[in-house]
């Protein structure tokens, strides 16, 4: 009779391993869990069941007893073996997780396990991958703002200091001197503008206002530039189309986008502003024959000091685009770049559709 119940007890533990490793194979928590109720449920009962019958044929409570102490040890067991994994996997996002907070930006959970579980570690590496990239941004933006900062500084430390040595005369390196200023102001004023971008603090008044006005005193407010230089500015418009914008903020984007493009266009080369009206926005291109802009640097071309080679860059800071993309966005737009078939780059930009 012993022998009786230990087969059942054993057949009983040799079901609910089984079943466990059935459970695991499942792909998600919820269905596991699910099955894991259903067999807390169901092998209890087969075995009360089956102690039944036993207790009805042998009248021994000792193997009643065997049985049912087995079938809690086997959902005991089941339960276990089920959970482990999970435990696991939570666990392994758990280090993880300490290990970003310590300032490990490498840290990445295995995307292994339930799908619940899996998803969850994924949205992890997701979030360390975007905090790594905004840090290595971050020591950029350091390292790039100190080297524009510390150019005009330079500068402006040797010629008072040749002026103090009585080496030259004020009156010398006076113009040379404001325009040092003047770039140390512009480049505070935009590393402000992007501050004011990034915590949301732009004020835009928003109207329905026609862009080809915009442009076109754009275009005049930078002639006398392009023809010293040699490059040509024109205006390629669609009609006269409205965009529900702030005109200000717009001008200054076309500002943005055409001195980048002017400082990269040589000689008799030409620059063209396109504008037109599509269904629900508005679309302007600015299109140049200049150095284009690799196709791999293209995702780049927005980021703050960004430039494609420091080494040749031709003045700027690299603050223009990065704005002009805050503003752009700031004012529920799009832009991006392009390159230009047969030479050049494109960088266009869309606004909401407003009422002529």
């Amino acid at each position: 009779m012993i022998a009786l119940a230990l087969l059942v007890a054993l057949s009983t533990l040799a079901v609910g391993l089984v079943v466990a490793l059935v459970l695991r194979q499942l792909p998600t928590v919820r269905l596991q869990l699910a099955g894991l109720a259903l067999l807390a449920v169901l092998l209890p009962l087969s075995v009360v069941l089956l102690s039944g019958w036993v207790m009805f044929h042998m009248g021994d409570d000792v193997k009643i007893l065997a049985v049912t102490a087995a079938s809690a040890s086997t959902a005991l067991v089941v339960a276990l073996l089920v959970a482990r994994p999970i435990g696991q996997g939570i666990d392994r996002l758990g280090e993880a997780s300490a290990a970003l907070a310590a300032g490990d930006l490498a840290a990445r959970a295995p995307e292994q396990g339930p799908a619940e579980l899996a998803e969850l570690a994924r949205s992890f590496n997701e979030m360390a991958t975007s905090l790594s990239s905004l840090f290595d941004a971050r020591r950029e933006l350091v390292a790039w703002a100190s080297h524009d900062l510390r150019t005009p500084i330079a500068s402006l430390q040797a010629m008072l200091e040749a002026v103090e040595d009585g080496v030259a005369e004020p009156d010398r390196y006076l113009p040379a001197m404001r325009e040092q200023v003047q770039a140390l102001g512009t480049l505070v004023d935009d590393l402000f503008e992007l501050a004011r971008i990034d915590a949301g603090a732009l004020t835009i008044e928003s109207q329905d206002a026609p862009i080809s006005a915009l442009v076109q005193a754009c275009l005049r407010g930078l002639e006398p530039q392009a023809q010293a230089k040699g490059v040509t500015l024109e205006a390629r418009l669609d009609g006269d189309p409205v965009a529900r914008c702030a005109p200000d903020k717009v001008e200054r984007v076309l500002l943005n986008l055409l001195t980048n493009a002017l400082r990269h266009t040589p000689s008799d080369g030409s620059i063209a502003v396109f504008v037109e009206p599509l269904e629900e926005e508005v679309r302007v291109s600015v299109e140049d024959t200049g150095e284009g802009i690799p196709a791999e640097a293209l995702q780049r071309a927005f980021e703050r000091f960004w430039r494609a080679d420091r080494a040749r860059s031709r003045g700027g800071a690299g603050l223009g685009l990065a704005i002009a993309r805050g503003l752009v966005e700031a004012q529920g737009g799009r832009i991006w770049a392009e390159s230009r078939p047969g030479g050049g780059a494109i960088v266009r930009f869309t606004l909401p559709a407003g009422v002529a």
